[in-house]
């Protein structure tokens, strides 16, 4: 089991690597020409903005719960992962900043848009749907009600990748097939859609509805296609019990949905400063990724 008793981990401060760049949680160095070295700290961030307090042990959650994914996917498409342990790369009093919460990486080229798949209408497509009937573009049958599974299958609803403090954007299929051309753009909606099928299927026997989530892809020099960043974890996806599921509402979650729904409740206009999150929003958000864990690889 993991510990999440002791201090947070808000950022990192290694000094014996090149640090390249902090973002909404990971914090990324150089090892050298080919390899990188990334963190999962535990800041927590809603509307891409990073909250002023961590999430005590959310990173080392995140860690486990990627490198089991990336084991369990690996048959459809390789990652990034390197197998080198992080802490034999940096000082021995810098050990504890990456203990059960770093991957060293391939240094890959990261495709400029996030591959969402959504196999439930919810978040942002329940609202585009209610606009316009159809979520990046793509038409659904009328009638759907909020949390519904999608009566066709799964859908890639890619989004941009946008900086610290920027909002992401959804796009529709062929802005994707300008930025990276058709044949990458089939590659990539593929892998994605066929990542998400076959982890639903696997949650869903465990207790768990992933309505959606984000896939991250990198290239290397010869054009190879790898699964990147984090994968189908409480902070890139949406989580539901099975056994508290039901349709018309935003169901119970194990993910960061309810920060944000604490966060929709506050007076805050989704720009810094951000609220401070109570200790017991903090709590509860540290026990529902734990539950998460536990269920998916117990």
């Amino acid at each position: 089991m993991i510990s999440t008793k002791k201090c947070a981990l808000f950022e990192t401060h290694i000094k014996s690597l090149t640090f390249l760049h902090r973002g909404k949680v990971r914090d990324i160095y150089a090892v050298d020409d080919d390899k990188l070295l990334i963190v999962q700290t535990d800041r927590i961030s809603a509307f891409d903005v990073i909250l002023p307090n961590p999430v005590p042990g959310k990173g080392k959650l995140l860690t486990a719960l990627s490198a089991f994914w990336f084991k369990q996917l690996s048959h459809i498409i390789p990652n990034h992962l390197t197998g080198i342990a992080p802490e034999s790369i940096v000082a021995a009093n810098e050990r504890e900043q990456v203990l059960d919460r770093a991957f060293v990486i391939r240094k890959l080229k990261p495709l400029p848009v996030e591959a969402i798949v959504r196999g439930y209408i919810a978040g942002s497509g329940w609202k585009d749907y209610q606009h316009s009937g159809a979520v990046c573009g793509i038409p659904l049958p009328p009638g759907l009600k909020q949390a519904e599974k999608l009566p066709g299958g799964a859908i890639f609803t890619p989004s941009t990748k946008a900086a610290v403090g920027a909002h992401d954007e959804n796009i529709a299929l062929p802005e994707v097939e300008r930025q990276l051309g058709q044949a990458l753009t089939t590659r990539v909606k593929n892998k994605a859609v066929q990542l998400y099928t076959e982890a639903a299927e696997y949650a869903v026997q465990r207790g768990i509805i992933i309505a959606d989530t984000k896939f991250e892809f990198g290239l290397d020099d010869a054009g190879e296609l790898y699964l990147i960043d984090e994968v189908l974890t409480p902070d890139s996806s949406r989580f539901w019990p099975v056994n508290q599921y039901q349709t018309g509402i935003s169901p119970p979650s194990y993910d960061k949905q309810f920060v944000r729904d604490w966060l929709e409740k506050q007076n805050w206009n989704k720009k810094p400063p951000v609220p401070v999150l109570p200790d017991e929003v903090i709590r509860q958000t540290v026990e529902k990724y734990w539950e998460a864990l536990r269920l998916l690889t117990a």
